[in-house]
């Protein structure tokens, strides 16, 4: 795949600060694998990547190809950040590295909404150095509902969408695609939509395409802005911070992490996925280590559907997986998995 002309803008981008995309999207909706896509067909474009996961264990970072050849490094092979405090921080690092650095993405956790972050590229010292370029949302043709597991951030989700991305086709019909553009189009008047399958999208249809309705947003943090000065002068920043995670207990998701330095029997922990998962988890992801295998097995559930890619190991050998639901409990999770993993004596 060729990008020319999106190849030939890149001088431009220092005048107007360093451009910022934001792949956001509900849990499963295929945010990885596109920014995956983007790595991959990015040419000379020197990208930095933020990850931002919900849960303990940073597995997406361990997802991305070519780490060292296509990131800029902070931490741990990839740029990980808390979206709130540690978000502007991370940038500053960025813009201040000796290397030049074209363009940042930022992929946002499942359950994230999108606000907060896109406020933090308009209302603060970053305005002058950076350039929100536009919000891209993905969706999963074939899981998402209009009641998307009644989750306010999937609906914010949408709505501040500058392009959204029906990922999946090939596993929904034509119809249910049909229904979901209407649906789409009746939050957001005038979406863009384009479709997808493994998130593949030519990187000039999603990159450097100046979609974000700055203005529009100044506007909005300058009138936050206000109301925290006339109400709350010296608590402003503090309550901005967590502005963040109150959708986070409306919608009522938790995310349970799992390490272990033990592997998994196979036919245990498949007996676990087919008759013991919870039917509250909506997300699993991980690293997994099987005694019958000498592979890393990488583990995606996406509501009721997952899979399991194979490649060699690069690191010793252990497992490492995180579940996104509601009201999971965590010890009976715990537990279960436990039970799956080879004991000591090997039994």
């Amino acid at each position: 795949m060729t990008h020319a002309s999106f190849s030939n803008s890149i001088p431009n981008f220092s005048k107007r600060g360093m451009p910022v995309t934001i792949i956001t999207g509900f849990l499963g909706s295929g945010k990885t694998t596109l920014l995956n896509q983007i790595l991959e067909n990015k040419e000379n474009l020197k990208l930095a990547v933020l990850v931002n996961e919900f849960g303990d264990i940073n597995i997406d970072s361990q997802l991305l190809v070519s780490v060292e050849e296509e990131m800029v490094e902070l931490s741990n092979g990839c740029i990980c950040c808390t979206i709130n405090e540690g978000l502007v921080e991370t940038i500053y690092k960025v813009l201040e590295r000796d290397d030049r650095v074209d363009y940042m993405v930022i992929e946002t956790t499942g359950v994230a909404d999108p606000l907060p972050i896109i406020l933090t590229f308009v209302s603060t010292e970053l305005r002058d150095l950076t350039h929100l370029d536009s919000v891209i949302t993905l969706i999963d043709s074939e899981a998402f509902t209009p009641d998307h597991f009644d989750s306010e951030a999937a609906l914010k989700q949408i709505a501040f969408g500058d392009v959204t991305i029906l990922n999946k086709t090939d596993l929904a019909t034509t119809e249910k695609v049909e229904e979901l553009e209407k649906y789409i189009s009746t939050i957001k008047q005038g979406a863009r939509i384009l479709k997808s399958q493994y998130g593949r999208i030519p990187l000039p249809l999603i990159l450097d395409v100046g979609l974000a309705p700055i203005q529009q947003y100044q506007a909005e943090a300058d009138k936050d802005e206000h109301h925290h000065h006339e109400h709350h002068a010296h608590h402003a920043h503090h309550e901005h911070r967590h502005h963040h995670s109150d959708h986070l207990e409306n919608d009522g998701f938790v995310s349970v992490s799992f390490e272990s330095d033990r592997p998994f029997w196979l036919e245990k922990f498949q007996s676990f996925l087919l008759d013991e998962m919870p039917t509250d988890v909506f997300r699993a992801k991980g690293i997994l280590w099987f005694q019958e295998s000498q592979l890393r097995h990488i583990f995606q559930l996406s509501g009721p559907r997952y899979q399991f890619d194979t490649e060699d190991w690069r690191e010793p050998p252990k497992n490492q997986v995180v579940f996104i639901g509601r009201h999971l409990d965590t010890d009976k999770l715990h537990q279960r998995l436990n039970d799956c993993l080879v004991t000591h004596e090997g039994s």
